[in-house]
């Protein structure tokens, strides 16, 4: 074990860090998607609440496997049929998409729970004051709303950073791909996956700390 972190320290390190930059950008623009599905299912327009919730719906009964392989494999394979050869998509980009699709209607859901939790008179009362839906919702209702979102938001955080090990399959060259190429150079197995564990532990626990100390403080700040 120690002479694979020897050998390999630096691509080990270069994958977690490939890893959390994947995790970050599909987290930024999952907030984007979730807030605009969540902003359309609270809203009194039928026809957006329909949206929001068949986007939630279909993107969280697609396992991410098939959206990763859809999205990396079929999108190209279909822009292809229309005429355009030199369309490919990398690794990186299919993995922030489908993660962040994912991700974003997980986070649709998170928002929309956060904002119902704000006691409706609190929209009443700054609409009785003159300001329109959109500045009650940004000025008023949302900022009470992200104190309870936070901890969610950092436990989504979490699940996303996981579910980048799935993303080997696609040859993005995350932490979990790395530990199949230094295994199969090794021949070492479970010295391997053992490291490739304690590096997931590590991070995980860590923001499982940040998010539960987080969740204290705003308990004690009610």
């Amino acid at each position: 074990m120690i002479a694979i972190i020897q050998n390999y320290w630096s691509m080990l390190l270069s994958a977690l860090g490939k890893t959390l930059l994947l995790t970050l950008l599909s987290l930024a623009f999952a907030m984007i998607i979730g807030m605009i599905f969540a902003l359309m299912n609270v809203g009194r327009k039928r026809i957006f609440n329909m949206i929001g919730t068949i986007y939630v719906d279909a993107v969280r009964g697609v396992p991410l496997i098939v959206l990763a392989y859809f999205i990396y494999f079929g999108i190209p394979a279909g822009i292809k049929t229309m005429g355009v050869q030199d369309f490919r998509l990398s690794a990186l980009q299919a993995g922030t998409i489908a993660l962040a699709m994912n991700c974003g209607a997980y986070m649709a859901e998170i928002i929309r729970a956060g904002i119902e939790s704000v006691d409706k008179g609190q929209m009443e009362a700054s609409r009785s004051l003159g300001l329109n839906y959109g500045k009650s919702m940004r000025l008023v209702v949302l900022p009470q709303a992200i104190r309870t979102m936070i901890p969610s938001i950092i436990n989504q955080f979490i699940i996303t950073l996981k579910d980048t090990s799935i993303l080997s399959v696609i040859g993005f060259p995350e932490l979990t791909n790395m530990g199949k190429t230094i295994a199969g150079n090794t021949f070492q197995s479970l010295q391997t996956w053992a490291i490739i564990g304690v590096m997931y532990m590590i991070v995980i626990i860590t923001l499982s700390k940040i998010a539960k100390n987080i969740e204290r403080r705003i308990n004690r700040g009610r």
